[in-house]
């Protein structure tokens, strides 16, 4: 089996990975956590500063990583273009222009899914990003083919 296609991403997509990936780390849980924290202290104290502190640390984290996907949209060159995607029974391949890249699917750490897109992670810090809206009727073929070339336990793809 095999399924090309090419995706691009864009400022949007970025921030929707950021998001996902900030937020179901630890760090991005315990900043929300400690946020409503400070609000409820806030409720029961009405001491301003826990208000004004809660709500810092609930809205600084987006507002940080929608500017950062801005940035790295404008500065990387690789999101300038779409990059084409090649994925076998061997592994994936992506490729822009001259330049491309191979990754076995033993190397795939984890797949999930956003509303937005699917996310085929080839570290714990790196990964693929699929917009949805890139996929078309292609969506389907590629869950299956992951899902076909990956342990069950590391895929976690809504529909």
């Amino acid at each position: 089996m095999e399924i090309e296609f090419d995706v691009k991403v864009t400022a949007g997509v970025l921030y929707d990975y950021l998001l996902y990936h900030t937020y179901t780390s630890l760090s991005g849980m315990l900043g929300t956590l400690v946020g409503v924290f400070l609000i409820m202290a806030f409720l029961s104290t009405k001491y301003v500063i826990y208000l004004i502190a809660g709500v810092v640390l609930i809205a600084y984290l987006p507002g940080a990583l929608f500017l950062r996907a801005m940035q790295q949209v404008q500065n990387t060159p690789a999101f300038k273009k779409p990059l084409h995607y090649k994925m076998t029974d061997e592994g994936i391949s992506v490729s822009q222009g001259e330049n491309e890249e191979n990754q076995s699917w033993d190397n795939c750490v984890r797949a999930v899914s956003t509303g937005r897109s699917i996310i085929l992670y080839t570290s714990r810090t790196a990964a693929s990003i699929f917009p949805k809206r890139d996929l078309g009727d292609k969506k389907e073929a590629l869950i299956q083919m992951i899902s076909t070339h990956m342990p069950p336990k590391k895929v976690k793809i809504r529909f």
